[in-house]
């Protein structure tokens, strides 16, 4: 019997190991709905920013911000399945859309795959409100500070945040 077809998916924030929604992906790996395929980066720049509640964020903008660091795992239509409802991809959250990335340290291999991006009705004003300035990597300190409630919608929160003066 053949394997059914699965997607490789580059997770470069909180579903990351050591991140608050790694547990999905342990589960995942679990139940044989994913494989943790190694550390990757992104082939081209692209913007990182923490966006309300210490949550990361990478924009659709090529050529701007840094190569990122991630992880990539090869999922099943099931588990692909979860973690979109998990990013919040069916209420303008996130986007997933295809990548390039490379394993690290062998920039001339490049693997076609999916990520997580802002969504596009909020992404570049996210990348303007945190004044064009990004990460190559969310780690350990990154989205810790800024834990304060808000609202209950996320969405709220980002179109808050985005047009606020402060």
């Amino acid at each position: 019997m053949a394997e059914a077809s699965r997607t490789l998916l580059f997770c470069n924030g909180t579903l990351k190991q050591g991140h608050q929604n790694h547990f999905l992906m342990q589960d995942l790996i679990r139940k044989k709905d994913a494989n943790f395929l190694g550390p990757y980066v992104t082939h081209q720049s692209h913007p990182l920013v923490i966006g309300p509640h210490g949550i990361p964020y990478l924009i659709n903008h090529p050529g701007c911000g840094h190569r990122v660091k991630g992880e990539l795992y090869s999922v099943s239509a099931q588990g692909l399945v979860r973690v979109d409802e998990l990013e919040g991809t069916s209420i303008g959250h996130y986007e997933r859309l295809p990548i390039q990335v490379c394993e690290e340290g062998k920039d001339s291999v490049l693997v076609a795959a999916q990520g997580y991006f802002a969504h596009r009705s909020f992404g570049e004003k996210l990348w303007e409100r945190k004044g064009k300035v990004g990460l190559a990597e969310f780690g350990d300190k990154e989205g810790k500070e800024d834990g304060a409630p808000g609202s209950g919608s996320i969405l709220h929160d980002i179109a808050s945040f985005i047009t606020s003066d402060d």
